[in-house]
């Protein structure tokens, strides 16, 4: 009787099986209830609330184009460079100490 050849980590032929069937009346009701909670929260925000000033709502002079560029663009981009040159710089030193 010869055996078949296995080979670890790959599923036999026709060994896959499917347990369970996706139910339509639970994927009906799990997506009602997503698109309600999404709808609920749009609803519950009222975006016009925020043009209402509050008491002692001071706010300061608004951000140019280049400083906003430079704050949430440039600023973050040079911060991982900073980062990723020191740990490249630490790993180098690492390996020059193991070679000696």
């Amino acid at each position: 009787m010869r055996r078949p050849v296995r080979h670890p980590g790959r599923a036999a032929r026709g060994a896959v099986r499917y347990v369970g069937t996706v139910d339509k009346k639970n994927a009906l009701r799990a997506g009602a209830l997503a698109s309600g909670t999404t709808l609920m929260m749009l609803l519950m925000t009222s975006p016009a609330l925020a043009l209402t000033r509050d008491d002692g709502d001071d706010p300061g002079p608004g951000l140019s184009v280049v400083e906003t560029l430079g704050l949430y663009v440039v600023a973050p981009i040079v911060l991982f460079l900073v980062i990723a040159g020191l740990v490249m710089v630490g790993d180098k030193s690492r390996k020059q100490q193991k070679q000696v």
